[in-house]
């Protein structure tokens, strides 16, 4: 697959994990540039995808892709060589899905209400509550898979893989990093070293800078 795939996306959202892999691949992409705050371009996105959310993937071939999990597990699959995965045979491979699955289920799907409180809060105070309760049930969630994993270099072993792209962006959103190494403490030398791989350094530059005061 050499024609490039067209990327409906934003700096600092959920599209980054997918760009990063994409980077990682070599995989030819172009990025359409939804500036955030991404509801006001509703209108615009929600022509391409019903959900009004990023990332949204045309392929070559036309087809429509979303939801980010989804979209990671399969360019790795389409992807072996670049071993951004647990192959199908492989041993690691239920707990790579058990994550990819968990992380988008648990965590990725509560800034939905992270994002616009009032989508679901009353007034603003309740939409005060509401991120406060988020942010904890998130930082809970980090919890709780830090204590179930078993990190080498990466968080399945020894090889990167793109659940290490997806932990180490959804990392950086809130409750923020100060936060997560603070309940993560295995998984955080893990983000750390996707943080600095150099293979991702004018990539990060780009599309999520470590600017003054990121990790919270």
């Amino acid at each position: 697959m050499d024609k490039p795939i067209t990327i409906y996306g934003a700096a600092g959202t959920g599209s980054v994990p997918v760009e990063a892999a994409l980077t990682l691949i070599g995989q030819p992409y172009a990025v359409i540039e939804l500036h955030t705050p991404i509801a006001s371009f509703r209108d615009q996105l929600v022509s391409i995808n019903p959900m009004a959310q990023v990332p949204a993937l045309i392929l070559p071939d036309g087809q429509l892709m979303t939801e980010s999990s989804a979209i990671l597990i399969w360019l790795a699959e389409t992807h072996p060589a670049a071993r951004l995965s647990p192959g199908p045979m492989d041993a690691a491979r239920p707990t790579f899905l058990r994550w990819m699955a968990y992380v988008s289920a648990a965590i990725y799907a509560l800034f939905w209400v992270r994002d616009a409180p009032l989508r679901l809060a009353a007034d603003a105070g309740a939409a005060a509550l509401v991120k406060q309760r988020t942010a904890e049930r998130i930082a809970e969630c980090w919890r709780m898979m830090d204590a179930q994993v078993h990190p080498g270099r990466y968080i399945l072993g020894d090889d990167l893989s793109v659940l290490d792209l997806y932990v180490t962006v959804l990392s950086r959103w809130g409750p923020r990093r100060k936060v997560f190494y603070e309940v993560a403490p295995k998984m955080t030398e893990v983000v750390r070293r996707i943080d600095a791989d150099p293979r991702l350094t004018v990539f990060w530059a780009a599309r999520f800078p470590f600017s003054e005061g990121w990790e919270g």
